[in-house]
């Protein structure tokens, strides 16, 4: 059964509720970043709904790029996604998340693997599947934890460097 416009606009004038499906269609997703390397912040709003919003996308891949090389690789939005329901669990939605590190090329993963310690042969920030943030005013060890309890990847935490890194690959620790 159909409901005139008219009927549609006073249900939702008269203050009755929305039907979920209604809301989810209606729900954007949005991060605010500073990035450490470069010192550029981005506020975005790249997801509406169920639908990525391809510019957003962009701008996101762009904001993430190798701080080395320039480098730009296409994100896995699911990263994203992460980020954001991660910062939400912390009860720090809409908080601006600092950026460490995104997207690393296969020559700056080498590099950073051959003169520090921590990083991966086989990294999955050279996929674009991972990411090393912190909080600022937040406890590092907390948001570790918050992320550890999310199940939706692999967390380390890096206490000395103050920031942790989540991914979106299969899930583990350390």
């Amino acid at each position: 059964m159909k409901f005139p416009l008219a009927v549609a606009v006073f249900t939702v004038l008269a203050g009755f509720s929305v039907p979920a499906r209604a809301q989810d269609s209606l729900t954007e997703r949005r991060l605010r970043l500073y990035h450490t390397h470069s010192g550029q912040h981005l506020d975005v709003v790249y997801r509406r709904g169920a639908e990525y919003l391809s510019d957003a996308l962009a701008r996101l891949d762009l904001f993430l790029r190798d701080s080395r090389t320039g480098d730009i690789h296409h994100y896995d939005p699911r990263v994203f996604d992460l980020l954001s329901d991660l910062t939400a669990a912390a009860g720090r939605a809409g908080d601006e998340i600092n950026i460490i590190c995104g997207y690393r090329s296969p020559a700056t993963n080498e590099y950073l693997r051959t003169h520090t310690s921590g990083v991966a042969k086989t990294s999955l920030h050279m996929q674009a599947e991972a990411i090393d943030i912190r909080l600022p005013g937040f406890k590092t060890s907390l948001l570790r934890d918050i992320a550890l309890g999310l199940g939706r990847g692999g967390v380390g935490y890096y206490p000395a460097s103050d920031f942790i890194h989540v991914d979106v690959g299969r899930v583990r620790r350390w």
